[in-house]
């Protein structure tokens, strides 16, 4: 049975950093490119990093470019999203994403095969 479980989410004010973890299990994470996700109260779900099934090409969409950083560890099957100098408008249920390795591209929600239930991040202050 494959699952994704997201944990680290949680109230942390602008300018603060949290670190999100997803556990991935029930499929061979090593062959799968790892993704995250966020969806905003109101808004479509959008992409916001990934990183390749090696770890050898990570992507970041330009919103949360030079403040995440997706790091990515085959041996324990997990993959973890570092957020600093967080803003509100980084607000959002985050998910974790799998994709299987042959395909082209992690950062279409579309493309992804399977996804984790979320973890909410509120910046506030």
């Amino acid at each position: 049975q494959v699952q994704l479980v997201e944990s680290g989410g949680g109230l942390v004010q602008p300018g603060g950093s949290l670190r999100l973890s997803c556990a991935a299990s029930g499929f061979t994470f090593s062959s799968y490119a790892m993704g995250w996700f966020r969806r905003a109260p109101g808004k479509e779900r959008e992409f916001v990093s990934a990183v390749t099934w090696g770890g050898g090409t990570k992507y970041y969409a330009d919103s949360v470019k030079g403040r995440f950083t997706i790091y990515r560890d085959n041996a324990k099957n997990t993959v973890a999203l570092q957020m600093n100098s967080l803003k509100p408008e980084d607000t959002a249920v985050y998910y974790c994403a799998a994709q299987r390795g042959y395909k082209p591209d992690p950062t279409a929600p579309a493309g992804m095969d399977y996804w984790g239930k979320g973890t909410l991040v509120t910046v506030s202050s």
